[in-house]
């Protein structure tokens, strides 16, 4: 998030990032899973970059960065679909737990749900994925959406999964959904699940 006061000076916004994560997977010793292209050649870049930047212009004239590195497991058993109005609060957890179920192990639970509901096609993920930031178990200051994440977690606990795919009642740790307004035609909903390992740190300068 930069304020709207601010004004870089020095470089690009995206190098920097990216000067960031290339330094850091490299004082981490952690492994290079970027590839250059995704159908063909699919050489890895080898220092973790281009990073994935999501920048929101806000009031004042503070930078506050969160930085979220997170896996692909859990990633490929996250979707979106767009809903029909008439889906209603019904069709928002019926896709999400579905999501889940057909998840199984392959997202090493117990997981985070990050729910998004409403905006776009593009909106919608960057909400569900917004939403895994959020302190673990913290609700939804809305009501409607707090009690939404209470049954749809209740409802993926009712699976069955557990952890590491072998039974029991703890297949997700928390849900987090956040919302946008969206068209008079259209209900979009995300699934982004995180494994445990639902890392994320935050700075502002």
């Amino acid at each position: 998030d930069i304020g709207q006061d601010v004004r870089l000076a020095g470089g690009d916004l995206t190098s920097a990032v990216d000067e960031g994560v290339r330094r850091a997977y490299k004082e981490g010793y952690l492994r290079n899973s970027v590839v250059s292209d995704p159908v063909f050649e699919r050489r890895n870049t080898g220092d973790n970059t281009p990073a994935v930047l999501h920048v929101r212009i806000v009031p004042g004239e503070r930078v506050h960065i969160t930085a979220a590195p997170k896996g692909f497991g859990s990633e490929n058993m996250s979707a979106v679909a767009m809903l029909s109005p008439a889906s209603g609060r019904e069709g928002v957890i019926d896709f999400v737990v579905e999501t889940v179920r057909l998840a199984g192990p392959n997202a090493c639970p117990p997981v985070v749900v990050g729910v998004g509901v409403g905006s776009d096609f593009e909106g919608v993920a960057a909400l569900a994925k917004r939403a895994l930031l959020r302190p673990l178990g913290e609700p939804n200051l809305d009501e409607r959406y707090a009690d939404l994440e209470r049954e749809i977690l209740r409802r993926i606990n009712a699976l069955g999964i557990g952890a590491a795919g072998y039974g029991g009642t703890v297949t997700a740790l928390s849900v987090h959904a956040e919302w946008a307004p969206t068209h008079i035609a259209g209900l979009p909903v995300a699934a982004n699940i995180c494994c445990h390992a639902n890392r994320h740190v935050s700075a502002t300068v």
